[in-house]
């Protein structure tokens, strides 16, 4: 394992991450006690204990409690993150979305209420990197 620092959560995935693939749809209730990477469709709740990427592509519509986010996808619901969330350009939500850091970048649309936990400002960026 590298000593690289690595800045995005994307770049942390821990090795055995839990996939909803392209074409799946998952409807009902989830706990994922690792990460979560969803390339498909969830219809329900879900809390994950690491962080959930969304792909662009990714449907969610339901509630989602995570430690850290990253949603390039769409969401239609609530979207509750304990520490760090990132919206990225692809990124479609309508709903509700808190989290203690909000990182958005130009592009992405938010529909709903947006609420930073920690007092701190929204942090708004421009995707150089591919994910």
């Amino acid at each position: 394992m590298s000593d690289t620092p690595r800045r995005r959560h994307a770049d942390r995935i821990s090795g055995s991450p839990t996939f909803i693939g392209d074409g799946t749809t998952l409807n009902g209730n989830l706990d994922c006690q690792g990460d979560l990477v969803v390339g498909g469709k969830v219809v329900g709740d879900c809390s994950v204990c690491g962080v959930v990427t969304l792909s662009e592509g990714g449907r969610w519509e339901g509630k989602l409690e995570a430690n850290n986010a990253i949603l390039a996808g769409e969401v239609e619901g609530t979207v509750l993150i304990r520490e760090k969330l990132e919206i990225r350009k692809t990124a479609r939500i309508k709903g509700t979305v808190q989290a203690r850091v909000i990182a958005v970048a130009e592009g992405a649309v938010i529909d709903g209420e947006m609420a930073v936990t920690s007092g701190a400002p929204v942090v708004e960026y421009q995707e150089k990197r591919r994910s």
